[in-house]
């Protein structure tokens, strides 16, 4: 028989164990207390039901870093914490999609300004999706073997033999091709 979810909301303590154990239901209590606020301040600031889960979802990755690095110290509410990092990715995405020409945002919570982290995490996010996409643009046999080098590790004479390249030297001038291609496409975005 499967244990009820606890819907209470956590207090602070609670909630920063449960993320340290990687508990699914502290997420799901975490979820059930305060998306709703986060869904408010998106709906309130021209977004969307999906914008807000999308936001709530980067801010929960932010906190699990920060908890799971163990530097965390929580200085305010979590639920402050929590609303401050999703207000501030929102205004990122707002000023990125230049929905918004200002920084106001209707608020309805306390909310903290946070550290530079939150935007290095969305930084980071956006040159993620530019890569994906240069990626997607990148055509074969380059996505191959970019794949097969920096991300599946494979060693340059396994991509020559898959790729029926008579040397290794070959294989590597192809990759430095691909890559350059690869670095154009990222750059054109």
């Amino acid at each position: 028989m499967s244990k009820p979810v606890n819907k209470s909301v956590p207090t602070d303590s609670e909630a920063i164990l449960g993320i340290l154990n990687n508990s699914e239901q502290m997420l799901k209590r975490l979820y059930a207390a305060y998306f709703p606020m986060i869904l408010q301040l998106v709906l309130n600031n021209n977004g969307s039901q999906d914008d807000a889960k999308d936001i709530y979802q980067e801010a929960i990755i932010v906190l699990y870093n920060k908890v799971k690095a163990g530097n965390f110290e929580l200085s305010s509410k979590l639920k402050t914490f929590i609303y401050s990092v999703c207000r501030r990715l929102w205004l990122k995405r707002l000023t990125y999609n230049s929905r918004y020409a200002t920084s106001d945002i209707k608020d309805y919570q306390e909310y903290l300004p946070v550290e530079e982290e939150v935007d290095d995490h969305a930084e980071r996010s956006l040159q993620f999706d530019k890569m994906q996409v240069a990626m997607e643009q990148l055509g074969e046999p380059c996505r191959t073997i970019i794949d097969d080098f920096y991300i599946q590790n494979k060693s340059m004479a396994e991509i020559c033999e898959r790729f029926g390249y008579t040397n290794a030297d070959n294989a590597k001038t192809q990759k430095y091709k691909c890559l350059q291609r690869l670095k154009k496409l990222f750059f054109q975005q």
